[in-house]
């Protein structure tokens, strides 16, 4: 079989199943058969994401989105790689901040990308501003529990 798709799609199928170093092999086959697919490099990255493989799955999203400015996904996948390494001393919340930024203007209703940002602007100290983000999920998802649980944090510990 020489089709790319077959190879990606029996990869995504790995992917849900939790074979994450499989997906990785198949994908890699539907890569040297069709190289401009940024939905191959999307999954790649989820894959390595998922294996901790963060490096790769940056490089992999960065070139998904050189072929597709406009995938709201990776953008976030990015932010969150970012913002949740336990191997960096000083992330760079500011880069996330930008990634997130993107994902929320091609989708300003990105539920999971307001928390983040609202998550963010906290660890960045800028508290009114994660106060913002929060209040536009609340709006969307009144009953979003983190939300509300972070947003009652930021009120009593930073704000008084």
């Amino acid at each position: 079989m020489n089709d790319f798709k077959y190879y990606l799609d029996n990869g995504i199928f790995d992917i849900q199943d939790g074979k994450f170093k499989e997906a990785i092999e198949k994908i890699d086959k539907s890569i040297d058969l069709k190289n401009d697919f940024e939905i191959s490099y999307f999954y790649r990255a989820v894959a390595n994401q998922a294996l901790k493989n963060y490096d790769d799955a940056m490089l992999d999203y960065t070139k998904a989105l050189k072929i597709n400015d406009k995938m709201t996904d990776a953008y976030y996948n990015m932010a969150e790689i970012i913002l949740t390494r336990k191997d960096i001393i000083n992330p760079n919340i500011l880069k996330a901040v930008e990634y997130l930024e993107k994902a929320l203007e091609l989708d300003d209703k990105f539920i999971d990308a307001l928390f983040a940002m609202a998550a963010a602007y906290k660890k960045l100290g800028k508290y009114h501003q994660a106060l913002e983000y929060l209040e536009k999920l609340l709006q969307i998802e009144p009953q979003a529990v983190n939300a509300r649980a972070l947003k009652k944090l930021i009120l009593q510990k930073y704000i008084i």
